[in-house]
């Protein structure tokens, strides 16, 4: 029972990491047909921004809100600078400029900041272990629980119940219409990004305080599983990607107790495997989409 209770937590602190970033993935997705490959690289952004907070004396809760409100407003500058002017254009154009801005940002990391990790001073609520019996569980295992089950309860309530939320879903569900009816299209897609960057940002804080540092790179191994985790959920609908995200957070959890210590470094391996034999059975992921692409 206690080996199956750790296995639980490790399913839904994993799941809930890919499956915030997947839902950015997929808010984006949902307006514009495209997968942003430089939504990684917020988490970084909110990384340095709090690194930069706590440096000038900042406590740590108000450097983790600034950290993950810079996520956000670094997601609209790039839609505003980069993919506005290119919309209209093919995913594949949105694509590669989002490769671009990824590339551009790690260059700016290390130039501008250094190669090297730069930890980040965690404080006690959030460092250390639990004993439940003979369960281990980490503060840091807590906190990307709650945070995930709150991020995603938060963003189904702003859907559902406000009046940008349902404007929102109306402009995902057909772009030409909303825009008919006077709903701002700009705006709409501005605020997709900013929510993305926001759940970005919160992956960033589970992150970060499961590992203690922050460097260039860091938000890559996240995005690539995310993009992973929303393929198999199903592009552009928030439920697939909350799906995908529990079950590649399944997949690893389950390789990482089943398999030997000394084929551990093979896990993602094993993972990624399983996933393509998942592709080959359901290859429009758990729940099929076909979203019509802002304009």
């Amino acid at each position: 029972m206690e080996l199956f209770i750790q296995y639980i937590l490790t399913v839904l602190s994993l799941g809930g990491i890919y499956a915030l970033l997947a839902l950015g993935l997929a808010t984006v997705f949902g307006l514009i047909g495209f997968l942003n490959f430089a939504h990684g690289d917020l988490m970084t952004i909110c990384g340095y921004t709090m690194l930069a907070c706590l440096a000038g004396g900042m406590p740590f809760p108000v450097a983790a809100v600034i950290g993950v409100i810079a996520a956000g407003l670094a997601a609209v500058s790039m839609e505003r600078v980069a993919f506005r002017p290119l919309r209209g254009k093919s995913p594949m154009t949105l694509l590669i400029t989002s490769f671009a801005i990824a590339l551009a940002l790690h260059v700016c990391f290390q130039v501008f900041i250094g190669t090297i990790a730069k930890p980040i001073p965690i404080p006690s609520v959030l460092s250390g272990y639990y004993t439940i019996g003979d369960v281990f569980v980490s503060k840091s295992q807590i906190l990307a629980i709650v945070a995930s089950v709150l991020a995603v309860l938060g963003l189904n309530y702003f859907m559902t119940r406000s009046r940008l939320g349902n404007n929102l879903r109306a402009t995902a569900a057909d772009f030409d219409v909303a825009r008919a009816m006077g709903i701002n299209a700009n705006k709409m897609i501005a605020l997709a990004f900013f929510i993305s960057g926001l759940l970005a940002g919160i992956a960033a804080l589970i992150w970060i305080a499961e590992r203690g540092s922050v460097f260039p790179t860091m938000g890559l191994s996240p995005m690539v599983k995310a993009l992973i985790a929303v393929i198999i959920g199903g592009l552009s609908h928030p439920k697939g990607a909350l799906y995908g995200g529990l079950l590649l957070g399944a997949l690893e959890a389950t390789f990482l107790f089943i398999l030997p210590s000394k084929l551990a470094l093979y896990r993602d391996a094993v993972v990624l495997v399983a996933l393509i034999l998942f592709l080959i059975y359901r290859p429009n992921g758990i729940i099929s989409t076909n979203p019509e692409p802002a304009r």
